[in-house]
């Protein structure tokens, strides 16, 4: 019964983390600092209904606040899971990362300009993180991230070192992290360690520097 609330509360919060590239105000845990996203602007978006009903409405009742708790910092080692190659429907899981390299997660929402954004840049200087795994992973609807790369990152479509994987079960959010922001990205050693992550689009320079540190 406890893991169908947790589950619960975890589609809610997913429900309104797919509507845009940030779904409350920024409050990424991370372990090296990222200068809060400088240069991009989310006050557009509207979260009234997510991080502040609590606080602004105290006889509401909603589990959807409970989610982050189980998921406070991103997971120090990769964890087991099973996600599914978008184009194959093959399932894709830890056993089935490439050793001896860095694993770079991006966990992303193929509507999201920043996100879209990042990819172009990735795509650009594929030459730079062609010894890299580059696991890009999504709870959407995978007809929406089959043309992804085809539109947004050519150079990356194919590309044995990057894979496309569906999160049909919402895996991600349950064992890795509750990103605030899209694109959340997770870099972890040939040790399968966390090196660090952070959340939303900032320079490419920086981001590729980060996947290869």
């Amino acid at each position: 019964m406890r893991n169908k609330l947790i589950l619960s509360s975890l589609c809610l919060s997913l429900g309104v983390l797919a509507v845009g590239c940030n779904n409350q105000d920024k409050k990424s845990e991370t372990t090296e600092a990222h200068d809060d996203h400088a240069g991009h602007d989310h006050s557009a978006h509207d979260h009234s209904t997510h991080e502040h009903a609590a606080s602004e409405q105290s006889t509401q009742t909603t589990p959807a606040p409970a989610a982050p708790q189980t998921t406070k910092a991103a997971a120090l080692s990769i964890p087991e899971f099973n996600f599914y190659k978008v184009k194959s429907g093959i399932s894709y899981s830890k056993a089935d990362i490439p050793a001896g390299k860095n694993t770079v997660f991006v966990l992303f929402d193929p509507g999201c300009s920043h996100c879209q954004n990042e990819t172009k840049g990735l795509a650009k200087n594929y030459d730079k993180i062609k010894d890299i795994n580059v696991l890009y992973v999504s709870m959407n609807d995978p007809a929406l991230m089959a043309q992804f790369f085809t539109t947004f990152g050519k150079e990356l479509e194919g590309k044995e070192n990057v894979q496309m994987l569906w999160d049909r079960n919402q895996e991600f959010v349950q064992k890795f992290h509750i990103p605030n922001m899209f694109p959340a990205n997770y870099v972890y050693g040939p040790d399968g360690q966390l090196k660090s992550y952070w959340e939303g689009e900032k320079d490419i320079n920086e981001v590729i520097a980060e996947f290869k540190k």
